[in-house]
């Protein structure tokens, strides 16, 4: 499947012009050089004449992941100067994940502007993640680090990523009770107070006893969320939250 390169010509088309109106309203950039932006939006099913090497999104996928990886070290570096180095990897590995990526790339209507083989089977979930890094490799060739890092924190960050959502899913309070109470080699139990099935709905009481002491309690619809609200409650009377 062949296709001319659109950025050979020397007048801007209705398809230039199109994808900088797109870039200006999804992430606040007017990009200069638009054979990179084409290239980031073009997946390797497709062919393209009048290239000397393969003309596909895959070697601005690789940079723009090492950008994207740098900015959001930086940003949960200074967000959290009271973590370890393992909880920040941790939370980095949520925020650059393949589904985050992928969540973001579909945020941000990738699909309506990508060139991809259309007669083949691709996921397309997956194709939108992969541009997304792709053009943040784009806008750092063509603007700098300082300018893609804005353009991530004010037009990315703050519309397509809700990192309360993702510490809340990080943060796993029994885990952590465990950990807690193993350097002070205490003894921890979680006991199921009831089990109730109401019209084919579940509720679980589960109570945290910590040295044979009840401490907290906690409610919910499966075994492992009473025991998640049971370990919260019993950290923050330990003082620990």
């Amino acid at each position: 499947m062949q296709f001319k390169l659109p950025f050979l010509k020397g007048k801007k088309s209705n398809e230039d012009l199109a994808l900088i109106r797109f870039f200006i309203e999804r992430f606040g950039y007017r990009p200069k050089r638009l054979e990179l932006f084409y290239e980031a939006l073009t997946h390797r099913s497709v062919s393209f004449s009048g290239s000397e090497r393969e003309f596909s999104n895959e070697r601005l996928e690789f940079l723009g992941d090492a950008i994207l990886d740098s900015i959001i070290a930086e940003f949960l570096f200074q967000r959290f100067p009271d973590k370890d180095e393992g909880y920040l990897t941790k939370v980095k590995s949520k925020v650059v994940s393949r589904k985050t990526l992928s969540d973001i790339g579909e945020e941000l209507e990738l699909r309506k502007i990508l060139r991809y083989n259309k007669g083949r089977s691709i996921n397309l979930s997956s194709l939108e993640g992969n541009a997304f890094e792709a053009i943040i490799g784009a806008i750092y060739l063509d603007a700098g680090y300082e300018s893609t890092k804005k353009i991530i924190h004010h037009h990315v960050f703050r519309k397509y990523v809700d990192l309360n959502k993702i510490l809340e899913e990080e943060i796993d309070f029994k885990s952590k009770l465990f950990i807690w109470s193993q350097k002070r080699r205490l003894g921890l139990e979680f006991v199921v107070l009831s089990e109730e099935n109401t019209h084919g709905t579940w509720r679980y009481e589960v109570m945290v006893q910590v040295n044979g002491v009840n401490y907290g309690k906690g409610v919910g619809a499966s075994k492992k969320i009473a025991e998640q609200a049971a370990a919260k409650e019993t950290l923050i009377l330990m003082g620990e939250l």
